[in-house]
């Protein structure tokens, strides 16, 4: 049986990040994936890359998901970007009576292109709404201070502090993810089951090519759990997945440049390689 996962999460009209970079990881992966779209974002161009989020009303959501429950039950759910706090009520909902399992919760907050919180109530909402029912969160480190109410982390030790403070908010692990605003030589990530801090470490590149990296761990995060990993195995794999795919980044437009999805599994070279057994 081929694993059924589903996204919540906004739209990216460049490709590279939200569902699009989701629904990538899951083929990547080996599951199937489905997707609730919250919220379209899009970028000008003629105004530097400027990004405008438009969300989705909550009724429109509440069709999706009632769409994507009527079939079997899902092994896997991962949330992005929600747009709005009925959005995440909605959520919630379905959350609870569909008793879904294996919940990865990473709370975007803002876009890369944007300076500050697409909302701060909404925030509030998926700490009190959403993370409850999470096995496990993702913050970045922007996003885990805030969680945290700790505001800037800048060092390992900031970050353990906030994970035992964000695990005290319900989900079972938290994954806080370094980024390149953390200032180390490697790319570190930290792994927290409430009990025990464990660092995943692999290579930092210096790119700009990097777009959609967050949402693509988180996915990638989803789809192990789907398939059975356990938390600490499914993290382990994600980050190799993702360091594939940074290392890989592909330069889209002008202002950006995006994660290679299929990286990992060169998947360029796939379809290459059954012509040259069919040819």
């Amino acid at each position: 049986m081929i694993p059924k996962v589903m996204t919540i999460a906004g739209s990216d009209s460049s490709g590279g990040a939200g569902l699009q970079a989701d629904l990538k990881t899951f083929q990547e992966y080996g599951v199937f994936g489905f997707s609730a779209i919250t919220s379209i974002v899009t970028m000008d161009p003629a105004a530097g890359w400027s990004h405008e989020v438009t969300p989705l009303v909550s009724d429109l959501l509440a069709k999706e998901l009632k769409t994507i429950y009527a079939g079997a039950p899902l092994q896997a759910v991962k949330t992005g970007m929600l747009g709005t706090v009925e959005n995440v009520q909605v959520i919630a909902q379905y959350l609870t009576e569909f008793q879904q399992k294996n919940l990865v919760v990473d709370p975007v907050m803002a876009c890369k292109g944007t300076a500050g919180l697409l909302q701060p109530e909404l925030a509030y909402a998926m700490r009190d709404l959403l993370l409850p029912h999470a096995l496990i969160t993702t913050p970045n480190l922007v996003e885990a201070g805030i969680l945290a109410e700790m505001g800037e982390l800048t060092t390992t030790d900031e970050m353990e502090t906030a994970a035992k403070k964000i695990a005290a908010l319900g989900p079972q692990y938290v994954i806080i993810k370094g980024g390149h605003r953390l200032k180390t030589t490697a790319a570190v990530d930290l792994f927290y089951d409430g009990q025990t801090f464990t660092y995943l470490t692999g290579e930092k590149y210096a790119t700009d090519f990097n777009h959609g990296a967050g949402c693509t761990f988180a996915a990638a995060v989803t789809a192990g759990l789907a398939k059975g990993n356990t938390p600490l195995v499914a993290a382990k794999k994600a980050k190799a997945f993702v360091n594939a795919a940074i290392k890989q980044g592909v330069k889209i437009n002008p202002f950006l440049g995006h994660v290679w999805h299929g990286a990992y599994n060169d998947a360029e070279a796939r379809m290459n390689q059954e012509s040259r057994n069919n040819g």
